[in-house]
């Protein structure tokens, strides 16, 4: 990937397309959508023109506008122009891989073509693109898109380095936090540690050791706030004192035998799900799915405003001010 991106094509305009879309255009991007679904541009523009105070509040670059999205009616139309393919059709293997292989065909040469996949490995996203599979990559995202930093970028077996380092750039220059895996594997990296904190979670509710509201409150009332900062490593890490993970090793490493968690997900009877679906309708009452993203949202931009004052902490040593720590690595 040579080209600068003056130009982004959004395939598949579903919450997570709909996310990518606002955070380019505040990036002041140019966006050429396409999703066949009826009724699709009129909940794209919904979904931008309520997203866009949110993600202005991160920042607007110049030229950023709601005018500069289009929707095209045809595929080929709508990649002709495309310097940067975000691809975001439901997710199903065949799906994708007739979808990314007929962006292939279709978008320029020089166009990175990145999917975000949850879980489906870019090999396999690849395998049947005849015109230039190198690249196609990874971008898998967090939602709310357009405000969570963290995008996972995976390369294929056929993805050259070139196009990855592109990708990275570019995501870099939208605010996010790209992370480079280095080794194809499903569920990336940030879905799997997700998942099995989800798999314990059903058990404890499965087990009746706790309610979903029991559960959301012990993550976010206590490793939930250290890990927005730490992460899960230097959480333990601090854990055990001066001497570190080295300590915490020693003295709690035997643990790791006891049968503390159930890694294999319970069944999902209709028993469990009944669970799951009346304790998370008890959490939120009455209260609307849009007033919840509100407060979700008012709740991401001033954690990463907050965040940004103390993350990276990979110079500690020179300080502990905002400006010391601002030259640590970006992903």
């Amino acid at each position: 990937m040579s080209s600068p991106v003056t130009h982004i094509t959004v395939i598949g305009t579903g919450v997570i397309g709909n996310g990518w879309i606002t955070r380019f255009l505040v990036n002041g991007y140019k966006v050429t959508a396409y999703d066949p679904a009826p009724g699709a541009e009129e909940k794209t523009r919904e979904a931008v023109r309520s997203a866009w105070d949110y993600a202005g509040k991160l920042g607007l670059k110049e030229g950023a506008s709601e005018n500069n999205l289009t929707f095209e009616e045809d595929l080929g139309k709508a990649l002709a122009h495309a310097d940067f393919v975000q691809e975001n059709v439901p997710e199903r293997e065949e799906l994708k891989r007739n979808v990314i292989a007929s962006i292939d065909e279709h978008a320029p040469k020089h166009a990175v073509i990145s999917s975000s996949t949850s879980g489906i490995l870019p090999s396999v996203l690849q395998a049947d693109c005849t015109h230039h599979p190198e690249r196609v990559m990874v971008g898998h995202p967090f939602n709310p898109v357009y405000l969570m930093p963290l995008v996972e970028l995976v390369g294929g077996n056929k993805t050259a380095d070139s196009f990855v380092e592109g990708a990275r750039e570019f995501y870099d220059g939208l605010g996010m936090k790209p992370l480079i895996v280095h080794q194809e594997i499903e569920g990336h990296i940030a879905d799997r540690l997700m998942e099995a904190v989800w798999r314990e979670a059903l058990h404890i509710v499965n087990d009746g050791v706790a309610t979903t509201e029991e559960v959301d409150a012990s993550i976010v009332y206590g490793p939930g706030l250290r890990w927005a900062l730490m992460g899960p490593f230097m959480t333990l890490h601090m854990g055990g004192g001066k001497a570190g993970m080295r300590h915490l090793l020693h003295q709690f490493g035997p643990a790791l035998k006891l049968p503390w968690t159930k890694l294999e997900a319970p069944e999902l009877t209709d028993e469990l799900a009944e669970k799951v679906i009346t304790g998370c309708e008890a959490q939120t009452g009455d209260v609307d799915m849009q007033k919840m993203e509100e407060r979700r949202d008012d709740f991401l931009v001033e954690l990463q405003q907050l965040l940004e004052k103390y993350w990276p902490g990979a110079n500690l040593t020179t300080g502990d001010s905002k400006e010391a720590m601002q030259g640590g690595d970006k992903t």
